[in-house]
């Protein structure tokens, strides 16, 4: 056969196989809405008819007799029809396992998690179900920290009404004793009063930052400090209420590393964590404040003897509205003008949520743990860019 005639079969198998495709390009684009099956088969089916076209072309152009062109279309026609069948039953296969995907589907979210089919899968499938696993974990821990912020939210909105009624019914006592005129000492109501006062506007004040933190709309004016200075700047802040308590304050192993923060916003975490720690320590405690230098970061540590915290409640401790036991609340001495206006914590489990915010804010992050005979609080800021 010459080169003429094998262009000339390939021009003939080329056209009765283009043909088909087109038909079937057509019938796939007729039938995209309808089952994966339908489609697969379809697929095969036009696969089949291109073939076919292609060969019946290129057996008349060859002018085969009556016979031989009734053999090639005999064993044509049985393997399209075989070939068909086989086809069908991949294509249930393929099908099952998708809808096998289906109906485990249903489960992505539930509180059991994502079941995944027991039948083997095809690889695309099988990543697809992959993906949805990883999908339902994710739904998970997402409904899991909504129901603990909830629960947090719920908490802190009991603590705040108790921590408000208090003072009011307070205030409310005194301003009718100055009015009935039955206070012996006028004086040291109105100091009372004032610091009633004091203490209702650091809570709101708190609130006001709490959520500036939690809406992202927190501002920060970054500036390159010493991290000695901050830590100088709040033990001074935290020193009166500390010589009050009879509590030690110890500094004396803060490196002099360099930070970039907001001065204000770190002076306040500081202070936080130091009137947490004061508070919490008992009458000739100490406590200790350290600062170090790390690889890319300075860990500042405030140090208690709190005598530690349960184990299982470690971790709700920066959440808004823990506050934990009474042992680490204790109550101030009568007389005491609560420092604590100053820095934020109301008492109301705002503080150390307000501290996590402000350094989670600065790129850093904070965390605690138990120490001998109290806890360890410590925040890891990043270290300023050497020059």
């Amino acid at each position: 056969m010459s080169g003429s005639d094998l262009l000339l079969m390939a021009s003939y198998a080329a056209g009765g196989a283009g043909a088909a495709g087109v038909i079937g390009w057509a019938a796939i684009l007729l039938l995209r809405r309808r089952s994966l099956a339908m489609s697969l088969f379809t697929v095969a089916l036009v696969t089949v008819l291109a073939l076919g076209a292609a060969t019946i072309a290129v057996a008349q152009a060859m002018f085969l007799d009556r016979h031989d062109y009734w053999v090639v279309t005999v064993v044509l026609a049985m393997g399209s029809l075989v070939s068909l069948a086989v086809a069908a039953l991949l294509s249930r296969q393929v099908v099952a396992g998708s809808r096998a995907l289906a109906v485990a589907a249903r489960t992505v979210g539930s509180d059991a998690g994502f079941t995944a089919p027991d039948a083997p899968l095809a690889s695309e499938l099988s990543a697809l179900s992959a993906e949805l696993s990883a999908t339902s974990a994710r739904l998970a821990e997402s409904r899991q920290r909504e129901r603990a912020l909830e629960s947090s939210r719920r908490e802190l909105i009991a603590w705040i009404s108790h921590d408000l009624r208090t003072p009011l019914a307070g205030l409310r006592a005194m301003a009718e004793a100055l009015e009935d005129g039955v206070a012996d000492d006028p004086q040291r109501y109105h100091a009372r009063i004032r610091t009633e006062v004091d203490r209702l506007t650091g809570m709101v004040d708190d609130l006001f930052e709490l959520s500036r933190i939690q809406a992202g709309a927190l501002t920060l004016s970054l500036s390159r400090v010493s991290v000695y200075d901050l830590v100088g700047d709040a033990i001074a802040g935290a020193y009166p209420l500390a010589r009050e308590r009879g509590v030690h304050l110890v500094g004396d192993r803060v490196a002099p590393a360099p930070v970039e923060v907001d001065p204000r916003e770190i002076t306040r975490v500081l202070g936080n964590l130091l009137i947490n720690a004061i508070r919490s320590t008992p009458v000739d405690g100490t406590v200790a404040v350290a600062a170090r230098l790390e690889e890319r970061e300075v860990v500042v540590s405030v140090t208690d003897g709190c005598g530690g915290i349960d184990e299982q409640d470690l971790g709700r401790v920066f959440e808004t509205g823990w506050r934990g036991g009474s042992a680490r609340t204790p109550r101030a001495p009568r007389g005491t003008v609560d420092a604590v206006q100053h820095h934020g914590d109301t008492g109301a489990g705002l503080g150390l949520a307000i501290v996590r915010g402000i350094v989670e804010a600065h790129a850093g992050h904070a965390s605690v743990h138990n120490v001998l005979g109290g806890c360890c609080f410590e925040i890891a800021l990043p270290a300023a860019a050497r020059h």
